[in-house]
């Protein structure tokens, strides 16, 4: 193709998400320009390429390549656009390898050139870069201002496409980093209304992740799980080492609303794809009742965090530790460790005066009060845990809300104040069956035990009529056509609080041809890839520049693992999919439908069911244990 038809199918295939095509339609006018010997428009198609793997691979050795063949090639030119692109690589190159010190120069840079020549991703990335390095340094007012600034100019539209999706994911990372979750909220609505169209890369996907992230904490957790699985479909083909991030919120999400093996699933597939599975997977242990293993866990990462050069969590700092140190508190009470709750509660205070936000002081209250729980006077609880109770409700983040007064729960239970305790169980059981989390409301019926009375008289009956079943409750009647998920939702009512594998309730299922884990094209993409890694191994040892030689290192043994994981037996290509997962799409679509339909012929009773059925892995009715429901249920 000639160069201006290779530069037009490189931002067509960007906008239309493919990345694989849009590097190498850039690797293409790379080497046309090249061969020409119009060195200054192949330097411009090189610094692209790097920029196209900077922001969306992560993969930071191929990026040091292409960077030094821009940098030849430029030579000694007088600073221009090419010279805006290498200074913004350069400062999240640094960033990402967890050289914040190494990244501030070339940032100021990437903004200066940028705005100079007009290069759009340097002076958005470089201004959000400068705000994420600003609050690294606990400057944290300033960095927030600065995010705020930079979001009016996008919402003017002021900024390519490139720039805008990439700057707006930026903007959500940074402020769920600091628990600014009014902030992260705002910055999700305005990119959700912005991204409708064009994919520009991977824009979709993030998007969903960001609202899946905030659903978390808002509810109701099954639309939380819709959009964590939606992100892993979009971002699967796309990013695979990003695939990491939406499988660990499909994972977090799970583990609230009960499903350990749907969650643990999850988050042993983001190991399998170099993204740390922490503290989720170790919370996991801990609800399947292994204290020790859990702690091990935590322990293991806090020491050791997983190297992942990643823009959605802190890649250093205190910051990363945050959720490691709040599952550590709930880990030291269930362990009956009062010297770890302490400990982990002193950290987390010294963290929330560095970075102070309502989820992080949430977060160290709650960390106090169960450390206070331990100790000798558990007054000292009662205190931190409605601070945290009171700071949660403030976020629209009921789960977390309801976690805070079960600890204030049981703070009033050990002071003897019995009826405090039951008036915050109750609440919390309310708030964890609105959430979906049917687990949790469990273990508080567990907590009310003999000292809930239940309300007697409600019934609801489910009766298949014909080509139809009859719904009643409360003198009223309704009718919902014979609908596979009617049949679904009979087998679950007919076994309150029973969980059912979806491959029970689906029957045998058909298994169906999945697709390519990776495609020739991408084959062939990470290959080139891998290339470029062995080059900058083998430049990092000759300079003795161990550092850089184990981040290559890190990077070959990722393409290494995603080549080997495409390819099965005999060199065939292997491909995704299975019965499990398909069942647990086909019975979640179909519950969800009748559930639907359900709503409309019957209000009541429908949002009922919304709450207390759960899908996943295992598909479940938890009925309020409070004010307990009894089917009759006649198939």
């Amino acid at each position: 193709m000639a160069p201006d038809e290779l530069e037009r199918q490189a931002f067509e295939r960007y906008a239309a998400g493919d990345l694989e095509g849009a590097v190498t339609a850039w690797e293409q006018l790379y080497d046309v320009q090249l061969a020409a010997g119009e060195t200054g428009a192949a330097a411009r198609a090189g610094a692209l390429v790097a920029l196209n793997l900077l922001c969306e691979t992560g993969l930071l050795a191929p990026v040091r390549g292409w960077v030094a063949r821009v940098r030849r090639l430029v030579g000694e030119d007088p600073p221009g656009p090419v010279h805006a692109l290498l200074a913004i690589i350069r400062t999240y190159e640094r960033f990402l390898s967890g050289d914040p010190d190494s990244a501030l120069e070339p940032a100021r840079e990437a903004v200066a050139l940028g705005e100079e020549f007009g290069v759009d991703p340097a002076r958005g990335l470089g201004r959000v870069a400068l705000a994420r390095l600003a609050i690294h340094r606990g400057e944290v007012d300033e960095g927030i201002d600065l995010l705020d600034e930079l979001a009016v100019d996008l919402a003017a539209g002021t900024f390519d496409p490139l720039t805008t999706g990439n700057v707006y994911c930026e903007l959500i990372c940074a402020a769920l980093w600091l628990g600014r979750h009014d902030r992260a909220r705002e910055w999700t609505d305005v990119m959700e209304r912005w991204r409708h169209g064009p994919a520009f890369g991977a824009t979709h996907g993030r998007c969903r992740v960001h609202r899946a992230e905030l659903l978390r904490f808002s509810g109701p957790a099954d639309a939380a799980e819709q959009e964590a699985l939606a992100a892993c479909a979009q971002l699967r083909p796309w990013l695979r080492r990003e695939y990491g991030w939406p499988l660990v919120e499909l994972g977090n999400i799970r583990l609230r609303r009960g499903d350990l093996d749907g969650a643990e699933a999850a988050f042993r597939e983001a190991h399998e794809h170099a993204w740390s599975p922490q503290p989720g997977l170790a919370l996991v242990r801990l609800a399947r009742g292994d204290v020790a293993g859990a702690a091990a866990m935590v322990r293991d990462e806090v020491a050791h965090p997983m190297d992942v050069p990643w823009k959605e969590r802190p890649p250093f700092g205190d910051l990363r530790l945050v959720p490691l140190l709040a599952a550590q508190a709930e880990i030291a009470v269930a362990g009956d460790d009062p010297a770890a709750a302490e400990q982990v509660a002193a950290e987390l205070e010294r963290i929330v005066a560095r970075y102070p936000s309502a989820a992080l002081h949430a977060d160290a209250a709650l960390a106090r009060a169960r450390a206070a729980l331990l100790g000798a006077d558990p007054s000292l609880a009662v205190g931190p845990a409605r601070a945290a109770v009171a700071a949660w409700t403030e976020l629209d983040a009921p789960y977390d809300a309801a976690c805070a007064r079960v600890v204030l729960g049981q703070a009033h239970r050990a002071l003897r104040n019995d009826d405090l305790a039951r008036l915050e169980w109750e609440a919390a059981a309310a708030a964890f069956a609105a959430f979906g989390a049917a687990g949790r409301v469990t273990e508080v019926a567990g907590l009310l035990g003999e000292r809930l009375t239940p309300t007697p008289g409600r019934t609801a009956t489910l009766v298949r009529d014909g080509d139809r079943w009859r719904i009643g409750y409360a003198g009223v009647e309704a009718w919902v056509p014979d609908l596979k998920g009617v049949h679904l939702l009979a087998a679950l009512l007919a076994s309150p609080g029973r969980e059912v594998h979806v491959l029970d309730l689906a029957g045998a299922g058909v298994v169906q041809a999945g697709l390519p884990v990776l495609d020739d094209e991408a084959r062939a993409s990470y290959r080139r890839r891998l290339r470029e890694v062995e080059a900058d191994v083998a430049e990092a040892e000759r300079d003795h520049d161990e550092a850089r030689r184990q981040l290559a290192e890190r990077d070959r043994d990722y393409l290494l693992a995603e080549l080997a994981g495409a390819v099965g037996l005999g060199g065939r290509a292997r491909v995704t999919g299975g019965t499990a997962e398909r069942a647990r799409t086909s019975v979640t679509r179909s519950l969800r439908y009748a559930l639907a339909r359900i709503a409309e012929v019957h209000p009541e009773i429908g949002g009922h069911l919304s709450r207390a059925v759960r899908t996943g892995a295992c598909c479940s009715y938890a009925p309020d244990p409070v004010v307990p429901l009894t089917w009759e249920v006649v198939t």
